[in-house]
């Protein structure tokens, strides 16, 4: 089996190369940003990936009568029902047919989760390897910890209690 990182970089044919892609083995499947989904009269599927706002979009339609429907939950527990459809890409230079939820993406900073079951029999994962393809903002803002170290109790109420209270 092929070794990956944490983040690898997927393929779509010819057409879309190098799309970052967040390696999640905490994730059952795997999904992609898709955008204008529907399905017709004749049962047919469409869709485009990415969307407009992204660098990868390129406008083609795909359709297929070939998917599925997956109720899903989000890592907040939130539900949300998703189109599944079979795409064949290319990980860590390996060409593979493999299951993706299609979902918008656009909020995330992958716009692509591989997940266990497209993992499973084909890559092995080592967290410690990273391509940074994506610039991730850090959840922490500079200088908040020294600022919570100087005063646990007070940063506690100005900080924790007033953002729990405008929720």
């Amino acid at each position: 089996m092929d070794t990956i990182g944490r983040e690898v970089t997927v393929d779509f044919g010819e057409e879309i190369k190098n799309v970052p892609a967040k390696v999640d083995t905490g994730a059952d499947s795997s999904a992609v940003w898709a955008s204008d989904i529907f399905v017709d009269q004749e049962h047919v599927l469409h869709f485009k990936l990415f969307d407009k706002g992204s660098q990868y979009y390129t406008g083609q339609e795909h359709t297929t009568k070939e998917y599925s429907v997956a109720m899903t939950k989000s890592s907040l527990g939130e539900k949300q029902l998703k189109y599944r459809v079979k795409l064949v890409v290319t990980i860590a230079g390996r060409k593979i047919k493999t299951g993706f939820g299609l979902s918008d993406r656009s909020t995330h900073n992958y716009p692509i989760l591989i997940g266990r079951k497209t993992l499973k029999g084909k890559f092995l994962v080592d967290v410690s390897q990273s391509e940074n393809l994506v610039k991730v903002e850090k959840n922490t803002p500079s200088g908040l910890n020294s600022e919570m170290k100087k005063n646990p109790y007070k940063f506690y109420k100005e900080k924790y209690l007033k953002g729990a209270s405008k929720k």
